[in-house]
């Protein structure tokens, strides 16, 4: 069945930088378009950064745009999201996702991805 699974979350103080991964498995990975979305408490699912499946097209949210890095390694099955320039605001649940940029027009976000990991905690302090 189709896997993904994240890592690489933790605590930091705003203004570090970490590196979640994510290992897919039970699909063609390469051609897939994957995305980071993230939670945070009490908030709505943000979309956060997609990328194509050759690697060579991200998108970014104007959130985290200039902050973040989406990267993968195709040849290993993984996903990448470079996290730098913390900040409080970006304490959220990140999630793997299979799919793109979802449309602005959707009230939900949730159903647009097929595909979802277990997430990985991410907390900046002050």
């Amino acid at each position: 069945e189709v896997q993904l699974v994240e890592s690489g979350g933790g605590g930091v103080q705003r203004g570090g930088s970490l590196t979640l991964s994510c290992e897919a498995a039970g699909f063609t990975f390469r051609t897939a378009i994957m995305s980071w979305v993230r939670q945070a408490p009490v908030k709505e699912l943000e979309w956060v950064a997609s990328i194509n499946g050759g690697g060579t097209v991200p998108n970014y949210a104007d959130s985290v745009k200039g902050r973040f890095t989406i990267s993968r390694d195709n040849a290993k099955d993984t996903l990448y999201l470079q996290l730098n320039s913390l900040e409080t605001e970006d304490t959220a649940m990140y999630y793997c996702t299979r799919g793109g940029r979802p449309p602005a027009s959707l009230s939900t976000i949730r159903r647009w991805f097929t595909a979802w990991g277990q997430g990985t905690q991410v907390t900046v302090s002050s």
